[in-house]
């Protein structure tokens, strides 16, 4: 029998921004809410090609913010930057921790902490392909349970099956998986830095078919996949009902 109280309630801004509410907390992931344009990261630039759907007020309470890495603009922008000032508390990674004026606590994989009922659980995830990690950063995921709720997966900027297998071994009842999609390049490196669509699916596989989210697969021109491929993947597996 289930005896989840409700779903939780998701917002997808746009890009990989969305507001995950569950047992009452709201969560915000990677905020980016600058409009069009391009925004340098090093010697290069990232363009921008969409507005967000909202603005971070039209969303009313945070209550935290999940913030997967802070060293690319198309996870935290200056809008981003400027929210995590206004917010209880950020929950990061430990080098994104250092560099932050905010309330930020960085996490350690697997290491947990409390925000009201839900235990966030910083998670893996791998930026590129294998070998990538030194030019691309440290980049984690999360996991959110509370007593009575669905346990909701948010996977970050990954790009690897074996890490999305790792988190399905150790967390074996996903219930919504947010998956950030969108077969994101660069010049930096040889290879995707996010899911690409087949990956998308195989990810739900491999997590025991959750309902899915599919973010960042928009808004950036270095996305060289959108929605309508991640559709059309789950479409041809059989798998299109899966996706919220």
């Amino acid at each position: 029998m289930d005896t989840r109280t409700q779903p939780p309630t998701l917002i997808h801004v746009g890009g990989p921004t969305v507001l995950v509410e569950l047992a009452g907390v709201r969560f915000l992931v990677d905020p980016t809410f600058d409009p069009p344009g391009d925004y340098p990261v090093g010697s290069r630039s990232l363009t921008k090609t969409r507005p967000p759907r909202m603005s971070a007020e039209d969303l009313g309470r945070i209550d935290a913010v999940l913030l997967s890495h802070d060293q690319h603009p198309d996870n935290l922008d200056t809008s981003g930057r400027a929210l995590l000032t206004t917010v209880p508390q950020v929950l990061t990674t430990t080098v994104a921790a250092g560099r932050l004026e905010a309330p930020v606590r960085g996490l350690e994989p697997w290491s947990a902490t409390e925000v009201g009922p839900v235990t966030v659980t910083a998670v893996p995830a791998q930026h590129g392909p294998d070998g990538t990690e030194h030019l691309t950063g440290p980049v984690i995921g999360f996991v959110l349970t509370a007593p009575g709720e669905s346990t909701v997966y948010v996977s970050g900027d990954n790009a690897s099956l074996d890490v999305v297998a790792e988190v399905a071994r150790r967390v074996p009842a996903v219930d919504l998986a947010v998956l950030f999609a969108g077969a994101a390049r660069t010049p930096l490196v040889d290879g995707f830095l996010t899911l690409t669509a087949p990956q998308v699916v195989e990810a739900a596989r491999l997590l025991g078919e959750p309902e899915v989210l599919v973010v960042h697969a928009d808004s950036w021109a270095h996305f060289t996949q959108g929605e309508e491929d991640v559709r059309a993947a789950f479409a041809r597996s059989g798998l299109e009902h899966l996706l919220v």
